[in-house]
């Protein structure tokens, strides 16, 4: 076997590695039964640690298996394990990345046992999409695995989790999806049929990851690949738990300035590096059409009204824009690393495919438009190439066009989307609307909707223009940061009206 870079990271037993990988190939090559791999599995290693078991899986590359087989089989493979795989148990404090991983698994179980007690239960629609409201957060928890844990590992050398674990990933949002139509059309004996199929692929992969993952990550991943983690996990939201504590709070409230300023101090290394730039964020820098400090570059792209992405022409991710409200959610995580790994396996040849047009000169863009959760997204790759013409990169934008596409006629005299009063007194008396829960507009709908959970599909059956809050993801981002103010303007309503029919409903409940 060729060395590999996870050996890099771990101690391992090269005798012992060369075993298991004799007896996995001779099963997978269809040589011996899955009885007799098991037996010879227990004779000749006895156990096997969930580092063991990983660094195998990567040598399985070397051999001829592809991920696409890989995937498929995972769970006979595991089979073969089945009563020798250990692993230590994980003892940090509450805050690590892991342990957060690994409270949000608990969550996650907690509703499948809802959901086990319900099938012996009368069925009642109403009770089954509550279920299904907690089940779907489990993007959040799949998002900032893909996000953030996987880069870390990747840069370890160990890459299966991004090409093996997403794809099981996808395959459970798809059933959770499919199950959840069927609710929804009211087809409740096909609902019915298929949840021992989603409970069961669900704690499929929450076995994956606190058997195999969890611990080969604290095993390859150091302090500072943690410290790094905690810091972008916020930016993805979490899945059924609150936010945890930082991990090593003294350290991270150190470097939080730095963090936020993460896109100026990478730019200005590269400016440093070509002798461009002398570290001060006040010089002023000729850029091709006009002249701005780097603090005014990077404002732009945070306050830019699209999402901008750029891959170098070696398939690097070398940036994205840190805007507010961004379509999908983005995390530090993905800087650094291949462009392929940020991407489902289904969807790489398509990736594969631009990067290929656009590095031979066929072409100089690619566009796509989807409908998800009510909202409208175009999305646009354009070639990045230089004054002779060279490939170097690819630039991605994406938008939300919903507003946009629904607009008619013109508008050619101003008019404010976000009225300001003409003065402090004015803006104060304003925000003052009388009612007993204290609600103004710039109440913050995540803090409202966790006070008065119900609130959430009042909004949702107030108007179709708030739909994205069906979207679990796409809520836990914005929860944190709109308003009444802001939610008001896109459903359509005036805020004191939003406000009174807030009030009317909490009335209605008490």
């Amino acid at each position: 076997m060729e060395k590999i870079q996870m050996e890099d990271n771990l101690e391992i037993d090269h005798d012992k590695i060369k075993k298991i990988m004799e007896i996995k190939l001779k099963y997978l090559r269809g040589e011996i039964s899955l009885e007799l791999a098991k037996e010879e599995m227990i004779t000749s290693v006895k156990n096997v640690t969930a580092q063991e078991f990983a660094i195998c899986e990567q040598y399985l590359q070397q051999y001829g298996i592809t991920d696409d087989e890989l995937a498929e089989r995972m769970d006979e493979i595991l089979q073969i394990f089945d009563g020798i795989l250990t692993s230590n148990k994980i003892d940090v404090k509450l805050g690590h990345p892991i342990i957060t991983y690994l409270e949000e698994v608990k969550a996650i179980r907690n509703v499948l046992i809802e959901a086990k007690n319900m099938l012996n239960k009368k069925f009642i629609k109403n009770q089954w999409a509550e279920v299904y409201d907690n089940l779907e957060e489990i993007n959040i928890h799949f998002s900032r695995k893909q996000n953030q844990l996987y880069p870390a590992l990747e840069g370890k050398g160990f890459d299966k989790p991004s090409k093996v674990m997403w794809t099981l990933e996808n395959n459970i949002k798809d059933i959770i999806k499919k199950a959840k139509e069927y609710l929804d059309r009211d087809e409740d004996e096909k609902f019915l049929n298929i949840q021992n199929e989603v409970i069961e692929m669900i704690e499929d992969m929450m076995i994956k990851e606190e058997e195999i993952l969890y611990p080969t990550s604290m095993d390859l991943l150091d302090h500072e690949d943690f410290i790094k983690m905690r810091k972008g996990d916020d930016e993805i939201g979490y899945c059924l738990i609150e936010k945890p504590p930082y991990y090593k709070e003294d350290e991270v409230k150190k470097d939080e300035n730095a963090s936020n300023n993460e896109l100026l101090k990478d730019l200005a290394k590269v400016l440093q590096k070509h002798g461009i730039f002398n570290k001060e964020d006040n010089e002023v820098l000729d850029v091709s059409q006009g002249k701005l400090t780097l603090k005014q570059i990077n404002l732009i792209f945070k306050h830019l009204q699209v999402d901008l992405s750029y891959v170098d022409e070696n398939e690097i991710v070398k940036f994205y824009s840190d805007t507010k409200h961004r379509v999908f959610p983005r995390s530090a995580g993905v800087i650094g690393r291949k462009v392929q790994n940020c991407h489902p396996r289904e969807s790489v040849h398509m990736v594969e495919e631009i990067i290929r047009a656009f590095r031979a000169g066929e072409q100089d863009q690619a566009e796509f438009w989807l409908e998800i959760g009510g909202k409208f997204i175009y999305i646009i790759y354009n070639a990045v190439r230089d004054e002779e013409g060279n490939f170097r990169g690819v630039l991605e934008m994406m938008q939300d066009v919903t507003k946009i596409r629904g607009l008619q006629g013109s508008q050619r005299l101003l008019s404010w989307t976000n009225k300001k009063q003409e003065s402090k007194k004015d803006e104060i008396s304003g925000e003052v609307i009388k009612n007993q829960y204290g609600l103004t507009k710039e109440t913050v709908i995540g803090d409202l909707v966790k006070k008065y959970p119900f609130l959430k599909e009042f909004l949702l059956n107030l108007s179709t223009k708030f739909s994205k809050l069906k979207n679990p993801v796409l809520f836990k981002t914005m929860a944190s940061i709109a308003t009444l103010d802001m939610i008001s303007e896109r459903g359509g309503f005036e805020v004191e009206e939003l406000i009174s029919k807030i009030t009317e409903e909490i009335n209605s409940r008490n």
